[in-house]
């Protein structure tokens, strides 16, 4: 027996529960602080730090596949989107599509899960029909044709995988499909999505995109366990960090020379890395949080938080050119009197301090709450 399909009810996967409970038990733990620290953010904060697992998300996903997304064109449609600021840009029909494929997985993760979704989404990752220069078939899964899973030169290939044949993939996504819409509520919900992501790969019903769709499902799936319509971690970041490591053990696992505990196993370290390293994606979030919490008892007027909120929106040391006088005067609508007034009283509160130049040239940061004042 090569592949794990040929096994009789194949997807019946076993495995120890007690060597899960501890790891398990530790994720759920981190997966609860996370949580909690998110309960933390006001709506447009909130919408930020979507938007910054989104780009992440999109980016990484895309990237595992070995292609390469422009980030910029990726956070200007992130940002339309969401109806966050600087959603004007240059458009590019693949990156529309990943981001509704990943949009609706999320945001409607409570609608049942349909052939016909999953073949639109695979439609919207090849808006052209084409993957690279190569056609290929969009909307509907495989034809009959071997599908494997190959690396190396032509004539040298070594192959890694090979998909369960073509005349299987109705019989085989109608009982996925039905374990879906089933399993929610009756399993763990990590544990389920471990499960479809591996499921789903091995079946791979599609010519292409069978990864990017394994990993929206798998966002899908942590969502529902969620009961969130927002991802705050990205599982793609995570997958990119160890690829490697993650094409090994779904090579094993598929050709049957270890069990399917492994699998789960790597899949538990893997959400768990995933939220250990969450503030690398939404650090600049939290750090607006702990800006305010640090001055939550200064009194500052409406044109001074919105200065404020222009500079932390654009993050340490990113604010192009500094605050000057000018700058003030334009965002808060004010006079230059009243712009010198208001930027003094900020200077004497230590919230901004000044960077550079003298006179009109004079410049100005925020303090950041990591900073020593």
């Amino acid at each position: 027996m090569r592949y794990i399909w040929e096994r009789k009810n194949w997807h019946d996967f076993r495995y120890d529960n007690e060597l899960l409970l501890k790891p398990l038990g530790r994720l759920r733990v981190m997966q609860g602080k996370l949580l909690g620290r998110i309960e933390s953010l006001g709506i447009k904060l909130e919408t930020q730090a979507q938007g910054a697992v989104l780009v992440e998300e999109a980016v990484k996903t895309a990237q595992i596949e070995g292609e390469k997304l422009d980030r910029e064109i990726v956070r200007s449609s992130v940002a339309m989107r969401l109806g966050l600021p600087n959603g004007i840009g240059p458009r590019d029909r693949n990156v529309d599509g990943l981001l509704d494929v990943l949009l609706d997985a999320v945001r409607f993760n409570d609608r049942p899960l349909s052939l016909r979704r999953i073949n639109g989404w695979q439609a919207a990752l090849f808006p052209s029909g084409y993957s690279g220069l190569r056609k290929i078939t969009t909307g509907r899964m495989r034809g009959s044709e071997p599908m494997r899973i190959v690396s190396g030169p032509i004539g040298k290939e070594k192959v890694h995988f090979e998909a369960l044949p073509g005349e299987r993939l109705d019989e085989e996504m109608r009982l996925f499909l039905k374990w879906w819409n089933s399993s929610l509520g009756n399993m763990d919900g990590i544990l389920r999505a471990a499960a479809a992501h591996l499921r789903f790969l091995t079946i791979h019903p599609y010519e292409d995109g069978n990864g990017r769709l394994a990993r929206a499902l798998t966002d899908m799936a942590l969502s529902q366990d969620e009961n969130s319509k927002i991802r705050y971690y990205s599982v793609s970041s995570e997958i990119m960090r160890s690829r490697n490591k993650y094409y090994k053990v779904l090579e094993d696992v598929q050709r049957c020379r270890i069990g399917t505990a492994e699998w789960f196993l790597w899949f538990i370290d893997c959400i768990s890395d995933a939220i250990k390293n969450s503030d690398d994606v939404i650090s600049d979030i939290f750090i607006k949080i702990n800006f305010w919490k640090e001055h939550s008892q200064e009194d500052l007027n409406r044109r001074q938080r919105k200065v404020i909120d222009r500079m932390l929106e654009a993050g340490p040391g990113k604010f192009i050119g500094g605050l000057t006088t000018r700058k003030y005067m334009g965002i808060g609508k004010t006079s230059r009197a009243t712009a010198y007034r208001e930027i003094a009283e900020l200077l004497k509160k230590k919230i901004i301090r000044h960077s550079s130049g003298k006179g009109r040239s004079v410049r100005y940061d925020l303090i950041w709450p990591t900073e020593d004042k």
